[in-house]
């Protein structure tokens, strides 16, 4: 069509598809936001929300406890090892002293070091039960650690059992808000396609057409884009079932559509050529014609062939000759391209229109002109 247009009208057309897409992406962007903040409408979930409070409260109490008791058994255990080692090394260097004690006394053998000998026994005897001391400290520190960390383990299991259960109930709960959020989404964006489909049908060659377009667009973006993305799964049936039922109701659509071009067409191809040629609009006629097909039934003709004056699929006529100059034009055509002159049906409608400017005010208007008043 925008073959038949003027080159201000192509400009204007396009200037108000630029309106369209502005228009639309407002509001997709208003959209975007109002519905970006549906989720917002619910409370955030958390799986305390789910356990009994009390009892984990005091499990977790329990393993906080213990885990401090691990840490100060830990703690006193470093040290009781700290002190066994520092007992071992006064034991073994009390011991090696002793040792080269000994050794000298056999070489001397005097009577009046037994006595020492004695002493030096009973003292190495002392820092070997030092030494024992210690490490039963390092044995106590070493099995409270242990103690602390098994019933902190064992309190852990019981916590974690209690928050699986209520994992499995936030999974469950989150699905439902899930769908709640979704249904919102749908309520929103359902009315919105429902709403470009009534001005889709009815609206779209109006005079504000860029706003109904830019309409459609945004209802169509919020209902793919903003709305699908989201739509819960089910293992994937939800998905499908709304694919197939979508495609049903475009499908659908979409054959009772050609059905009723199918029955407008051989209604059309049904009546006088003259009726057929006023019926048609002069750019649609334009539009079909620089596409080679014809304007009435819309099948291919070769337009090329100088010897087609007439369809051959409807039998509509495509050229005449002009009254002036018998000049072989378009019979759609306003005026002949070689002298100018108007086509017969654009002369009619001058005389017509002639006519109807001369007749009397009352004649005009389709009734009989009376006698002037004085």
């Amino acid at each position: 069509m925008s073959k038949s247009l003027r080159l201000s009208e192509k400009w204007f057309r396009r200037g108000l598809w630029l309106v369209a897409v502005a228009f639309a992406s407002f509001l997709i962007g208003l959209g975007g936001t109002v519905v970006g903040d549906l989720p917002k409408v619910e409370r955030p979930l958390r799986v305390d929300d789910f356990l009994d409070k009390a009892q984990a409260q005091a499990l977790r109490d329990k393993i906080r406890t213990q885990r401090e008791a691990e840490q100060d058994a830990q703690t006193a255990l470093e040290q009781a090892q700290l002190q066994h080692r520092k007992a071992q090394s006064d034991n073994q260097a009390e011991r090696e002293t002793f040792n080269n004690w000994l050794a000298t006394r056999r070489v001397t053998e005097r009577a009046e070091h037994d006595p020492e000998v004695l002493a030096r026994t009973r003292q190495l005897d002392q820092l070997k039960q030092a030494e024992r001391q210690a490490l039963r400290a390092v044995e106590a520190q070493q099995q409270a650690a242990l103690d602390a960390r098994q019933t902190a383990a064992a309190t852990q299991r019981q916590l974690s059992d209690l928050e699986t259960d209520g994992y499995e109930r936030l999974r469950v709960e989150s699905r439902k808000v899930e769908l709640r959020v979704f249904l919102y989404r749908l309520a929103l964006t359902l009315p919105l396609l429902v709403a470009a489909g009534w001005l889709f049908v009815k609206k779209r060659k109006g005079t504000y057409w860029p706003f109904v377009w830019g309409f459609i667009f945004f209802a169509l973006f919020a209902f793919f884009v903003e709305l699908v993305p989201y739509l819960p799964s089910y293992g994937g049936y939800v998905r499908y079932v709304v694919g197939i039922g979508i495609t049903v109701l475009v499908g659908r659509y979409a054959i009772l559509a050609l059905n009723r071009y199918l029955e407008r067409q051989r209604l059309a191809e049904s009546l006088p050529d003259a009726q057929r040629r006023e019926e048609l609009g002069y750019d649609v006629v334009m539009a079909r014609l620089a596409k080679s097909v014809c304007p009435g039934c819309e099948r291919a003709v070769d337009l090329k062939n100088e010897a087609i004056d007439y369809c051959p699929h409807c039998g509509l006529c495509l050229f005449d000759r002009c009254g002036h100059c018998s000049t072989r034009k378009n019979a759609f055509s306003r005026y002949c391209f070689s002298c100018g002159t108007p086509s017969a049906d654009e002369s009619a409608a001058d005389s017509a229109a002639e006519g109807v400017a001369q007749m009397p005010q009352g004649a005009a208007a389709g009734r009989p002109a009376g006698p002037a008043r004085p």
